[in-house]
């Protein structure tokens, strides 16, 4: 009896406690981290990017192409590879709630009719008026909820005639659990 009341015990303790977790984006740079929310509203995009940050396919790249007041772009090159791979190319999840906004995560492309995005490339919003001359025409997947500070810091690091940073800004991208509580700190209630 005595073990049997001990087992309910912790069942309910522990059901009590446990809480919803969340699957959220961390990228990791010597400038400091970035956590990125990832939007349900886009499933095929989010699986993609938990999957390429599981297999750990960014931790070898950097943020390629960095422009202030516009994107801080990170992945592949902008390479035929990229673009052409069928592996790497995902069909467009355009949402009219999901806008470039200042913080926002897209997924890039280039210029095909399809709007296909390269998977294997992402860039963040750093304009702080958006970049809405995008919006239907890219897939945002998701948004900076920690770090835009870091964004910012980079977008204006030195560069060459491409945007491409001089001294290179390693990635290292990982899924990370949250529960609720410790994410409600990275929400402003409007």
């Amino acid at each position: 009896m005595r073990v049997y009341f001990s087992i309910v015990l912790l069942f309910i303790i522990v059901g009590c406690n446990s809480q919803k977790t969340y699957e959220i984006g961390e990228i990791k740079t010597h400038k400091g981290d970035i956590l990125v929310w990832l939007y349900e509203e886009t499933p095929k995009h989010k699986a993609s990017f938990i999957q390429l940050a599981k297999d750990g396919y960014w931790d070898s790249l950097t943020f390629n192409r960095v422009i202030p007041d516009f994107v801080a772009q990170g992945g592949c090159p902008d390479t035929p590879e990229g673009f052409n791979d069928p592996e790497y190319l995902l069909e467009p999840e355009f949402n009219d709630k999901l806008l470039h906004e200042y913080g926002a995560l897209g997924a890039g492309r280039d210029g095909n009719a399809e709007k296909l995005s390269a998977r294997c490339q992402f860039y963040i919003v750093q304009n702080k008026d958006g970049e809405h001359r995008l919006d239907g025409d890219y897939t945002v997947f998701g948004k900076v909820i920690k770090g835009m500070e870091i964004i910012d810091a980079i977008v204006v690091v030195e560069r060459d005639s491409i945007n491409q940073p001089l001294t290179p800004i390693s990635l290292d991208v990982n899924i990370i659990s949250m529960g609720e509580e410790e994410l409600k700190k990275y929400f402003r209630q409007d």
